[in-house]
Formats: C-alpha cells, structure tokens, sequence
C-alpha cells in the first residue's frame, strides 16, 4: 500500500503525518503561532526517522489546500511542491475543512438532523467556512463569513443541529444562543488528512505541480509600517 507525506499549515498548527491508507504510522504537530517555517522539514525528518523511511519510499505528498493562514498555505505548497519536483512524485491537495468536517464523524453521530460546519479564524468575527450534512453534501460553500447572532438561523428553524470545529468555532458560542449548536474539540491536524489522501491516490486526483496553488478565498491582509517622524 502507498505511503503518502501529509502536511498541515493552514492555521498555526504545524503538523506532519506519514500515512498507509487511513493508518497514521507517525506524526508530529505543535500549535506554537509562527513556527511553520522552523519546524516543517524537522517534522518531516523525524517521522521518516521513526518508522524507518527515506523520501524515495514516498508515492505522495498531500498538502492541506486551505482556506486558512496565507503565509502558513504558501509555506506548505512549496515544500510539498519541492519535495514532489525532487521526488518525481505526485501532489495531491485535500481540502481543509473537509478534512476536518470527517474528522468530526469520529466523535460525533451525524445524521439527517446533525450536520458539521468546520471553522477556521480569521479577523475580527469572520471565519473561513463550509456546511456539511451528515453525508458530507455541501450546504453552504467555502466562504468568509461574518458571524452574527442569527447566523444559521434557517437550518436551526427546521430542527438542524449543528457541530462547530476547528479553531474559529469558539466564535459561536460568543454570538449565537442556541441550543442547536454543539462545539466539537476537532481542530485541524494532517491526521486528519489520510484517509482523503489515500483516496485521492487510488482514483489519480493528483493535482499539476506546476498550477497548484491553495485556496486563498481572500487576498492577505498586509499593514503597511508606520511612518517615523
């Protein structure tokens, strides 16, 4: 069975997993903010030392594809991109909260009145985010969102319960007041990402390395310095 290189950054969690199908067979993250740069490649290097490993044994590397932290997606598209040149390998790009969003279903019985809306922060009330249901049909689309108090009101109205994850849903219990809602501890991981990268590979979604590129949804936000007297 194929080995495939995981790599998570799109949030300040930096994580590495090397997965066979949906065994995880080592991984290392942190959430220490700003460490993306720092610790991917020793990451990488500690899991393929501790299962015993060279990156030629590698058939993939999977990159979470975003939304999410700007620097954090361009910081795991280019090792993924330099290691699957290099390699003569294929890149496979999993959906972030996707990802997520299945994680969920390990913890949580969804069903036709239960779905999951992964989270990730952004500024201010806004986050990054998409509608599940209990199969996984999108309801609401990627999208950045303002959270207000009657967000998700219409789904709630016809008797929707809604678990919340990833590290934008404490934002939630903030505004929203309803008993509909549930907080899920699931935050994003490359653990996460295994089982779709593994399907990805058998069925050859592989994405062009030389036209891949993350899913900003918006342009970054850049401050300019201040000017001195």
């Amino acid at each position: 069975m194929s080995i495939i290189l995981n790599l998570e950054t799109s949030t300040p969690v930096c994580s590495v997993a090397i997965s066979k199908g949906d065994e995880i067979l080592s991984i290392r993250e942190t959430h220490e903010s700003n460490s993306h740069s720092s610790k991917l490649s020793i990451f990488i290097q500690e899991c393929m030392e501790e299962i015993g490993i060279n990156k030629e044994e590698l058939s993939a590397v999977a990159v979470s594809s975003g939304p999410g932290s700007y620097t954090g997606l361009r910081i795991g598209y280019s090792t993924a991109k330099g290691l699957c040149y290099a390699l003569d390998i294929p890149i496979i790009a999993v959906d972030t909260l996707l990802s997520m969003a299945m994680a969920v279903e390990k913890e949580q019985t969804l069903n036709e009145q239960k779905w999951v809306c992964p989270m990730i922060d952004a500024r201010r009330m806004e986050v990054y985010m998409a509608l599940f249901s209990h199969n996984f049909e999108k309801k609401m689309p990627h999208q950045a969102f303002i959270l207000e108090k009657n967000s998700f009101g219409k789904f709630f109205d016809n008797g929707i319960d809604i678990v919340f994850c990833g590290n934008g849903s404490f934002k939630v219990s903030t505004v929203i007041a309803s008993s509909k809602t549930i907080i899920s501890e699931v935050q994003c991981s490359a653990k996460h990402m295994a089982s779709l990268s593994a399907k990805a590979l058998a069925e050859g979604s592989h994405e062009s390395l030389a036209y891949t590129s993350p899913l900003y949804i918006k342009s970054p936000f850049i401050t300019q310095p201040k000017k001195r007297l």
